[in-house]
């Protein structure tokens, strides 16, 4: 399922907590995808407590807790790190990330907990929603196989990889517009994992934010630059990346297409990803300005300009995910429509 979508169901299933219909939920997916991050998006969007608990790395005490002499009988300290009403909320999100690659010690521990949501005397908030993450057994990852007793009480989900979803967040979280234009333009390179080859660095969506990290601290060392790429990506894919960015010296004047000046799309695709990009980026810029209007309408009018309307299409959507409905109440954008209506038909 792709991000988007599964970001509605984690928050659908928080919300249900209120009712008493919530069911856990298993998130499975490759290295890098996202996973805990769309938790820790849902528990922001919700303005919850989120309480992450990385289980491989756990011992079956860390969960059960330490045992203590009352009197003439024994019971168990229960661990800070646990929900606790008073201490962090009636309502939140437990995500139990890396469920798959604790050992089978901790994963009992971790059965009564997400089973009866129960552990001894103590007992999860009725407020809190259960997740869980963890990678698939041909990831190449440290993976345990999930007994089916413990497997049945999740709604268990698959994280696609999905473009569209991450060009969103990347202009969301500011991701350096150079690096969406060009996954855009290398659309295969947003996920490449090869499990046999057992890779170190490899193009992933966790791991195009580091390289926007890399691009701003390294640019200014073209001695390090493309070698910096190569350490969060990959040889072949930092390689390409580093590349992209140094013809991007051939772009049109984007002050000029924000003003409304006549600028000739570039004929080359790469630039042509470049451009629309950035200037997706400028109309986010002036959302909520005095020229919002002014600017938008300006990009809606050289979007008729690429060679392939496709391009355009995709500039505009993105457009629309970035900025909302206000993008319907420019007067360009039905000017735009109606001219590739027929493409959107199609």
């Amino acid at each position: 399922m792709r991000p988007a979508h599964l970001l509605t169901v984690i928050e659908k299933e928080f919300i249900s907590t209120q009712s008493g219909h919530h069911t856990p939920v298993m998130l499975w997916g490759a290295p890098g995808v996202g996973k805990s991050q769309m938790v820790a998006q849902v528990a922001q969007k919700q303005n919850t407590p989120l309480i992450d608990i990385r289980l491989s790395q756990m011992e079956p005490s860390d969960l059960r807790g330490i045992p203590f002499k009352v009197n003439s009988s024994v019971e168990w300290a229960v661990p800070a790190m646990l929900p606790d009403a008073k201490r962090h909320g009636e309502n939140g999100i437990l995500f139990l990330d890396e469920i798959t690659s604790a050992p089978p010690s901790v994963s009992a521990a971790a059965y009564q907990l997400i089973l009866d949501r129960k552990l001894g005397e103590y007992e999860v908030p009725a407020g809190w929603a259960i997740i869980a993450a963890g990678n698939r057994q041909g990831d190449r990852g440290v993976t345990y196989s999930m007994p089916a007793p413990l497997a049945n009480r999740f709604s268990h989900y698959e994280v696609d990889i999905n473009l569209d979803d991450w060009v969103a967040w990347a202009y969301a979280n500011g991701i350096d517009e150079r690096v969406i234009a060009f996954l855009r333009f290398r659309q295969d390179l947003l996920f490449e994992f090869d499990a046999s080859q057992n890779p170190i660095a490899f193009p992933s969506p966790r791991s195009w934010e580091f390289a926007h990290r890399a691009l701003h601290k390294f640019e200014d060392h073209p001695e390090l630059f493309s070698g910096a790429l190569q350490a969060c990506v990959g040889k072949a894919a930092g390689i390409e990346l580093a590349a992209f960015i140094a013809s991007l010296d051939q772009m049109p004047d984007l002050d000029a297409i924000i003003k409304g000046e006549e600028v000739d799309a570039p004929k080359e695709i790469d630039l042509q990803y470049a451009v629309a990009t950035a200037l997706v980026g400028r109309a986010i810029r002036a959302k909520d300005t005095n020229e919002a209007m002014k600017v938008h309408g300006n990009i809606l009018n050289y979007a008729n300009r690429f060679p392939q309307r496709e391009m355009g299409v995709m500039m505009v959507s993105d457009m629309h995910r970035a900025i909302g409905q206000d993008i319907f109440t420019v007067p360009e954008f039905a000017n735009w429509a109606d001219k590739i209506a027929d493409l959107m038909l199609y």
